[in-house]
């Protein structure tokens, strides 16, 4: 071998062993930040917060919050999207923003399953079934359902919006059983909320942390719940699908944390490994719950094979309920 290509070479050994010096180095302390695509105090902003302060505290770099809001949260996912792949931004997305908008929207800015790397799911937020006792006389789901079907058409429920996690799971209720009730969609989840507890709606479809007070007091009745296991604060409650006996009825709010496309495997992974530890912290996991969520976590496997499973979930129940955007 020449004494040039024995050079060249010895050059292409050093560059190759710089780079991946450069891609093991990560973090380098250069800031993390972490874009949430809502206004502050939601639960995709808990959740980015939370997450946020156990990973930098952990991988020893700042990690910063950025929130930036704005229609229907294109605003926050386009940036993430188009931000560079190394690894120091990511997006904390939520239900709306990877499951619902794709098929709720004609056209959005963005392509969550080619443009976003899924690294963990996070946080789930349980759905409870939440009826007014005085203006609906049922007392159990099942109670309910003979209701329904015995006056169709008189039994409405609230939404905090068209096209959010309060609207489409009653659609997806509806579809799973053929009941029919009349959607009231209100600005925000506190009318909602409120309307249902003086009596003038007859049941929501609503947040464990918005209700549970109401139901605790009394104002409320609780049903049901949407997830697949009770809930460890009220384990007399039973889920729809023990309730109705439909073992696969399943539905809730979630965050997950992304990467832009392309981000080193290695980083997505790392990122993973270490949501998990954070969420496995008994300290993180009480402060979850006691905001009404329960932890997840998981590979950026599990969280991919779950984005496609919602993705088809509530595409179909978008087209069935024919649901438009407002």
């Amino acid at each position: 071998m020449s004494s040039v290509r024995c050079a060249l070479l010895a050059v292409g050994l050093a560059l190759a062993g710089v780079g991946a010096a450069a891609q093991g180095s990560w973090p380098t302390g250069k800031p993390i930040r972490i874009i949430v695509p809502f206004p502050p105090g939601g639960q995709t902003d808990v959740a980015a917060r939370v997450i946020g302060q156990a990973i930098g505290e952990s991988l020893r770099t700042p990690v910063l919050i950025e929130n930036k809001s704005g229609a229907h949260g294109f605003i926050g996912v386009v940036d993430a999207v188009n931000a560079p792949a190394d690894g120091y931004t990511l997006l904390m997305a939520s239900t709306g923003t990877i499951a619902i908008n794709p098929k709720l929207h004609e056209k959005i800015p963005y392509d969550p399953s080619r443009q976003l790397a899924p690294v963990s799911l996070v946080l789930t937020v349980p759905i409870v079934i939440v009826s007014n006792a005085e203006a609906l006389p049922v007392k159990t789901l099942a109670e309910l359902m003979v209701y329904l079907k015995a006056n169709p058409g008189k039994v409405n429920f609230a939404s905090a919006g068209n096209g959010g996690s309060s609207h489409l799971v009653p659609e997806y209720f509806k579809f799973r059983t053929g009941t029919f009730m009349t959607h009231i969609p209100y600005k925000g989840q506190a009318p909602a909320v409120a309307d249902v507890v003086a009596g003038q709606i007859h049941v929501m479809f609503d947040t464990l942390l918005s209700s549970s007070p109401y139901v605790k007091a009394g104002k409320l009745r609780m049903l049901a719940v949407t997830t697949k296991e009770r809930l460890a604060e009220f384990p007399a409650v039973p889920t729809v699908a023990e309730a109705l006996n439909m073992d696969d009825f399943e539905a809730s709010s979630w965050s997950a944390l992304y990467a832009p496309a392309r981000t080193p495997p290695e980083v997505v992974k790392r990122l993973s490994a270490e949501v998990d530890v954070a969420l496995k912290n008994p300290n993180i996991a009480k402060r979850l719950r006691e905001l009404g969520a329960v932890p997840a976590g998981g590979t950026p496997e599990r969280l991919g094979q779950f984005q496609r499973e919602e993705q088809e979930k509530w595409a179909k129940v978008i087209e069935t309920a024919r649901i438009k955007a407002d």
